[in-house]
């Protein structure tokens, strides 16, 4: 299992003091935020952009979030795929094998839809698959379809195609539904990306991103996932993804040194 940083743990900074700071302290690659790349490409080129990873020894391992593909219609589903292709295009040109993925299902679901989104997630990875780009599917844990471990792991199947695979939240699995025996069905194939962060002190009914704090300073169970990702032979990225203002505040380094910390302190 290898370490990565998030940039939404420090998402008010620019791009390049991002990079600069992670690399500062020993992080080994990101987790690129694909709004924060597209705002700093308006004022660098993808060679200068490629060649900072290059110089600073970071490896762009990942890219979130793309959301819109799964139950979009007509001229809707026309532009969400189109701004998908550019952000395949892009990442391709930046070197970033993975694109993350959320389930986008903001009403009650009904069946046409499920059946809709295993289409629409197979024609996204058939474009991703152009470009050597694998796509992680996220569930949330507050939506209201794709909610669970269990759900992501159904879409994936249905849809079967190789490249694509789940990406597990941790703290979306501990806020929603998801329960342990849900992991069993995880595998070194169908598993794409990890995120680790924790919660203290609060019901999930009121969890909220913001409420994100460092790996181990909360109450999540850490150990029973861990267990897991080994057992399987997990070797793809855990990324660490706290997405609290309250870091955002702090000192680049302070936040990226704290972050690697707690992460090796889960992950053993």
């Amino acid at each position: 299992m290898n370490l990565c940083i998030s940039q939404a743990t420090t998402l008010p900074a620019a791009f390049a003091d991002d990079v600069g700071a992670f690399a500062d302290v020993g992080w080994p690659a990101a987790e690129l935020w694909l709004t924060k790349l597209e705002q700093h490409l308006e004022g660098a080129s993808v060679e200068d952009t490629r060649r900072l990873f290059t110089d600073r020894d970071i490896r762009p391992v990942a890219a979130a979030y793309q959301g819109g593909l799964l139950l979009s219609q007509g001229e809707q589903r026309k532009a969400h795929f189109e701004h998908f292709r550019r952000r395949l295009e892009l990442c391709q040109s930046i070197g970033i094998p993975t694109v993350l993925l959320v389930a986008d299902f903001a009403r009650q679901p009904e069946r046409t839809d499920l059946e809709r989104a295993v289409v629409s997630l197979t024609q996204a990875a058939q474009w991703a698959g152009g470009y050597g780009v694998r796509l992680g599917l996220e569930f949330r844990g507050s939506d209201a379809f794709c909610t669970c471990l269990d759900t992501a792991l159904g879409l994936v199947a249905q849809c079967g195609e190789p490249n694509v695979g789940v990406c597990l939240d941790l703290f979306h699995y501990y806020k929603g539904p998801s329960k342990p025996d849900d992991l069993v069905g995880l595998t070194r194939e169908n598993l794409a990306f990890v995120q680790f962060a924790d919660v203290v002190g609060v019901p999930r009914e009121l969890m909220t991103d913001a409420d994100r704090v460092m790996p181990g300073d909360g109450d999540f169970r850490f150990g029973p996932v861990v267990e897991t990702l080994r057992r399987i032979g997990y070797d793809g990225y855990i990324s660490l993804e706290v997405t609290n203002p309250v870091f955002w505040q702090m000192k680049l380094t302070q936040v990226a040194e704290l972050g690697l910390m707690a992460l090796r302190r889960v992950v053993g």
